[in-house]
């Protein structure tokens, strides 16, 4: 993960370290969210990333008014399970929704949830959002407008809200709301050189 010209690599074995360790030697900050020269350097087979990492203060909030009514709901309700179901397993996971710990704001359309919206509370006072809206419903501003109630609950609590974001339209709706891009976050899983016990995944 490279923030704010800072780096930092985590590792799932000491086997791993002593291999990342000689090949950070040779990159700089941003090689190292680079696929491309993490492959001329490392026996990469998979790649998760990069991801995109943004943050939020009060003062830089661009809050969305879409005259919607945004309401919460229970983490783990059924409506929010059949918007995860209904978003398929590639976009559910990629939300990250289900993992959240505040409140779910949602949207209802015919009685069904096409928006959710929460976040998870990170250490050092971070607020992970979660974002999905339901196929057929996207691209209407439905993110943006669910998304500024979680951050107006993330900045009531004291907590900085942090935005991950690999897809382009997850990265215009933290830019729309004020974020601001400071980082970068790649996680690569190793083979080859590194033995079937030790080779796991590496986020730089």
């Amino acid at each position: 993960m490279v923030l704010g010209g800072a780096s930092i690599v985590t590792v799932p074995s000491v086997q791993v370290a002593k291999l990342m360790a000689g090949a950070s030697s040779k990159l700089s900050d941003d090689e190292l969210v680079d696929e491309d020269r993490l492959r001329e350097v490392l026996p990469v087979l998979d790649v998760l990333g990069p991801a995109s990492l943004f943050y939020l203060d009060r003062a830089n909030f661009l809050p969305a008014q879409g005259g919607l009514a945004i309401e919460e709901a229970v983490c783990g309700d059924s409506e929010l399970a059949a918007l995860l179901a209904r978003a398929g397993e590639e976009d559910a996971g990629e939300s990250g929704l289900e993992d959240i710990t505040s409140p779910a704001f949602v949207v209802r359309e015919s009685d069904d949830v096409v928006a959710a919206v929460g976040y998870q509370a990170w250490p050092q006072s971070v607020a992970h959002l979660s974002v999905l809206v339901a196929p057929g419903h996207r691209g209407r501003g439905l993110a943006r407008v669910v998304a500024s109630a979680a951050v107006v609950h993330a900045l009531d609590a004291g907590l900085l809200p942090q935005w991950r974001a690999r897809p382009h339209p997850s990265k215009r709706v933290a830019r729309a709301l004020g974020f601001q891009e400071l980082g970068s976050q790649l996680s690569v899983r190793l083979g080859d050189a590194v033995s079937p016990a030790t080779a796991g995944e590496t986020a730089v």
